[in-house]
């Protein structure tokens, strides 16, 4: 799949956010239609006001849009929000290790659905279709343990 650049906000661009090795591995087309590319941009917009809560630090995002095929190819769960291009999995670690990057974002103001630290390892962001309510859910997740409430550094 080749991708023209397509800047969806300032540090973001359609390729970072729907690039997949796993995709490349297994030949599945990635490419969103428009109205996903719209979520997108929400997406960009959210990681945005996240960079700027972190200094203007580098946000590495590892995952974002993730097709169906994609997304049941490599686990995701059925109702991920990946789907939708409302969510996206990523590190800053210029400015520190994904609890600490965790932890500023839900003591912030930023508005999402959704926030978990992810195995120590990166930090999941989503956000809701149209209009519907973010709840501003807070969890983490570590092998063994299933979702836990809150940001936390590892399970009791």
């Amino acid at each position: 799949m080749t991708v023209k650049t397509r800047r969806l906000s300032r540090h973001f661009t359609l390729e970072e956010l729907i690039v997949s090795q796993a995709a490349a591995r297994r030949g599945i087309d990635n490419m969103p239609s428009p109205e996903i590319i719209r979520n997108l941009r929400r997406l960009a917009a959210l990681l945005e006001k996240i960079r700027a809560l972190l200094g203007g630090t580098p946000i590495l995002v590892s995952s974002a849009y993730r097709c169906p095929e994609l997304n049941t190819a490599v686990g995701g769960s059925k109702a991920s929000a990946h789907m939708a291009g409302l969510a996206a999995d990523f590190t800053a670690p210029g400015y520190g290790d994904v609890y600490q990057v965790a932890r500023k974002i839900s003591q912030s103001k930023i508005r999402y659905d959704q926030l978990i630290h992810e195995y120590g390892a990166w930090i999941h962001i989503g956000l809701v279709p149209g209009r519907r309510k973010l709840r501003r859910q807070n969890l983490s997740i570590f092998k063994g343990t299933g979702y836990l409430d809150g940001i936390i550094t590892k399970p009791a």
